[in-house]
């Protein structure tokens, strides 16, 4: 997978921050919050490209993953009853230490940004027979999802492993969302989750994950 993004840097006082953009809008990407939990609809070119930034996070602990997402359209189909509100996303690793309390600052100072193609595997990063399911429930388990929401921004920060573990999902709904929705015409919803019991969320909310072909204009 050729992946073209937008890199850019923005300096606060001493500190400078390198943030990640996909070159191109993700026009057909929700993510919004129901409180509870949070609901992302993406349509097959969306998916593809978030799951290339989702493993880009992996082998970039140094940098901000930014995602525009709060000022799209929503899906033309019809959404739950509580509506919530809509958010950007931002990936990053732990061992940056990001206070999200900075990001307006950070995100005011983002100029057209430097063009960059990076390459990435068109196959799953982890093969799921490799994964470890039962080391997830340990105690000791560290390779967890946080989540903190700061600017109309939701903040998913994790360990290379559980960005890479995870990518899977996008990378599904990217496959196989497009042919399973016409052939179900009486459940046309291919969907996958960040799920509590999944052993990745430590002080964070379920993702739900869904396939949309129509759109509004």
């Amino acid at each position: 997978m050729k992946l073209p993004v937008a890199i850019h840097q923005a300096r606060l006082g001493a500190d400078e921050f390198r943030v990640i953009r996909p070159a191109r809008p993700l026009n057909h990407a929700v993510l919004i919050d129901h409180d509870r939990h949070l609901d992302v609809y993406l349509d097959q070119d969306a998916a593809r490209r978030i799951a290339g930034l989702w493993m880009l996070a992996a082998r970039s602990p140094r940098s901000l993953i930014h995602l525009p997402m709060r000022a799209n359209r929503p899906p033309a189909r019809e959404v739950p009853d509580d509506v919530g509100f809509q958010l950007d996303l931002v990936l990053l690793h732990h061992s940056l230490q990001f206070t999200p309390s900075r990001w307006k600052q950070v995100r005011s100072r983002l100029g057209s940004g430097r063009p960059q193609t990076v390459n990435l595997p068109d196959a799953d990063p982890v093969d799921s027979a490799a994964v470890d399911w039962a080391a997830r429930h340990y105690r000791e388990n560290r390779d967890l999802f946080h989540q903190h929401l700061h600017a109309e921004t939701l903040f998913m920060t994790g360990s290379a492993k559980v960005f890479r573990e995870t990518a899977r999902h996008f990378l599904d709904v990217a496959r196989n969302g497009p042919g399973y929705v016409p052939v179900h015409p009486s459940y046309p919803y291919f969907c996958t989750e960040l799920h509590s019991n999944d052993g990745i969320l430590g002080d964070a909310r379920e993702i739900h994950i869904e396939y949309c072909d129509q759109w509004n204009p």
